[in-house]
C-alpha cells in the first residue's frame, strides 16, 4: 500500500503541513495550480513582542496572476536579508535557535533562488531533516497532468503508483470522490489533531504560526509535538 498526498508549496509552513508530509509515503508538491496573492505560497507568520508578523516573499506577477506557483519567480534578493533579520532578532532568545541559526542563515543568505518553488523546497527539505521526517519530496511537474481537477489528483497518484489519496479537509468542497473509487484509489481524510500548546516567546499561545517558531522554541522535542497524526491516526 503506498499513501500519497498533493499539496501547493508553501512559504516556511506551519507545523500541520509537516504532520500531513509525515503521513504519506509521497508528498506531491503540486505548483502547477495557479499562483494566488495573499495566500501562504509565499508568506507565513512568526511571533514578536508586537504580535503576529507577516514575513512575505516579494514575487513578479503576471496580468491577473495568470501564472502557475512553479513560473513564478522572486522579485530581488533583499527579502532574504529582511527576512533572516525578523528572525534572528525575534527568536534569538529562543532556548534553540543557535542550534539552527548557522544552518538557516545560510539557506537565507548564501543562495540565491530564482523561483518560489525552489524556495519552498528548499526550506521544506531542511525542516523535514531537523523533525526527522524521510517523506520523498516530489513535484507535480513530474507528472502528466490531464483531466478536471480531480481527475489530475486521480492521474497522479495512479502514475505515482498509490492506492490511497491523503487529502486535507479543505478538499471536501470539490473533491469527486467518484472518480477514484472508479479507478480503485481509496480517499482519506486528514484532520488536523488538538496540537498541544508549547512554551512560546511573546504572549498568549499561538497555534498556526510557522514550524520555525517549534523548532526554535523546543528543537529535539518539536518531531513529537507536531508529528502526531502518523498514518494510524488518519481518519478513514
Amino acid at each position: 500500500m503506498k499513501r500519497i498526498a498533493i499539496v501547493q508549496s508553501n512559504y516556511i509552513p506551519w507545523k500541520g503541513y509537516f504532520d500531513l508530509i509525515d503521513a504519506v509515503d509521497e508528498f506531491v508538491l503540486y505548483d502547477d495550480m495557479q499562483y494566488t496573492r495573499r495566500d501562504w505560497r509565499n508568506r507565513n507568520q512568526i511571533k514578536t513582542p508586537q504580535g503576529v508578523q507577516w514575513l512575505t516573499v516579494p514575487v513578479k506577477v503576471k496580468g491577473k496572476y495568470l501564472q502557475t506557483i512553479r513560473e513564478t519567480e522572486l522579485d530581488g534578493r533583499d527579502w532574504a536579508v529582511q527576512h533572516w533579520k525578523a528572525l534572528r532578532q525575534n527568536y534569538a532568545k529562543a532556548p534553540h535557535f543557535g542550534s539552527y541559526a548557522p544552518a538557516l542563515e545560510a539557506l537565507y543568505l548564501d543562495r540565491e533562488y530564482t523561483h518560489l518553488s525552489e524556495l519552498n523546497l528548499t526550506l521544506l527539505e531542511w525542516v523535514n531533516a531537523r523533525l526527522g521526517i524521510e517523506t520523498r519530496l516530489t513535484s507535480s511537474a513530474d507528472y502528466h497532468l490531464e483531466g478536471d481537477r480531480s481527475e489530475k489528483l486521480l492521474n497522479i497518484c495512479l502514475q505515482a503508483g498509490a492506492s490511497e489519496y491523503l487529502s486535507g479537509p479543505a478538499a471536501r468542497e470539490y473533491l469527486d470522490e467518484s472518480v477514484f473509487a472508479w479507478a480503485n484509489v481509496a480517499v482519506r481524510w486528514f484532520e488536523y489533531p488538538a496540537y498541544p500548546e508549547y512554551p512560546q516567546l511573546w504572549g498568549a499561545f499561538t497555534h498556526g504560526v510557522s514550524v520555525l517558531d517549534l523548532l526554535f522554541n523546543c528543537g529535539p522535542e518539536a518531531p513529537a509535538l507536531a508529528l502526531l497524526s502518523r498514518r494510524e491516526k488518519v481518519a478513514a
